[in-house]
């Protein structure tokens, strides 16, 4: 159904409206929002200048159409779950959504602008931001909780919960964020599927151990507030000695 924004395509429009969001993709993930012009974006696509206006109104609504085409491709080809058995651990399901979001941020493939576009976003927000976090990064986030929450076990606080996950997506990020310091300071860490599998690896195993430890401190914190404190017993012999120590009257 058409709408006011998208009106009803034939194939060739459909063709032109696909070309002004890949074209887009490649212009904004080079450039950044603020500095891209809709006339080079028309002009990598083989369109007329009027098309962006005609197929989504403006600059910005082609952005925000952006994102979300290539929100959509990256987890289309790289799902959350990366298709793990059902039924899978929660550490199964972690290490899958690990590696599923290393994948997706270290794409290199011709198209794949996902990352490059989340980074740019992230250092200079743009209005698109408040959409990027509803509809795409929150039911992640809510995603990586319920597995944070199943490792910490119990009810635990909705605070850790969030700490918790931030440290496993900060730890991805560090990775993406870094590449250029990482690569020089070491040239022979790569990003290649292989690599990103072991990593994937690696930050799983460091995030269990560290949910599993903190999960721990929390119960013996939570028996040493339940449990009550008796004051510790002498041995006997102390105990003799103490009481032959004391005046007459007060035995």
């Amino acid at each position: 159904m058409a709408t006011a924004t998208q009106p009803k395509l034939d194939a060739s429009s459909a063709q032109t409206r696909k070309a002004l969001l890949e074209a887009g993709g490649a212009v904004f993930a080079e450039v950044g929002f603020h500095n891209s012009t809709v006339r080079e974006i028309c002009r990598r696509a083989g369109a007329n200048i009027a098309a962006v206006n005609y197929h989504f109104g403006d600059k910005a609504a082609l952005y925000r159409e952006v994102l979300a085409y290539y929100q959509s491709r990256s987890l289309q080809k790289f799902p959350l779950d990366l298709g793990v058995r059902p039924g899978a651990s929660a550490a199964e399901r972690l290490r899958a959504f690990v590696h599923s979001f290393l994948l997706r941020i270290f794409d290199h493939s011709s198209d794949a602008w996902h990352g490059k576009l989340i980074s740019r976003e992230m250092i200079d927000p743009t209005s698109a931001l408040d959409a990027i976090v509803v509809e795409r990064i929150r039911p992640q986030a809510q995603h990586l909780g319920g597995i944070v929450r199943e490792l910490l076990g119990g009810d635990p606080d909705v605070e850790l919960v969030r700490l918790c996950s931030f440290s496993v997506v900060s730890q991805c990020l560090f990775y993406h964020h870094c590449q250029p310091v990482v690569s020089r300071l070491f040239p022979e860490q790569k990003f290649s599927p292989e690599e990103i599998e072991r990593l994937a690896v690696h930050i799983t195993r460091f995030s269990l151990a560290a949910i599993k430890e903190t999960a721990r401190s929390l119960n013996r914190h939570s028996a040493s507030k339940t449990s009550p404190s008796s004051p510790r017993r002498l041995p006997a012999k102390q105990r003799r000695q103490a009481a032959s120590s004391l005046p007459a009257t007060s035995r």
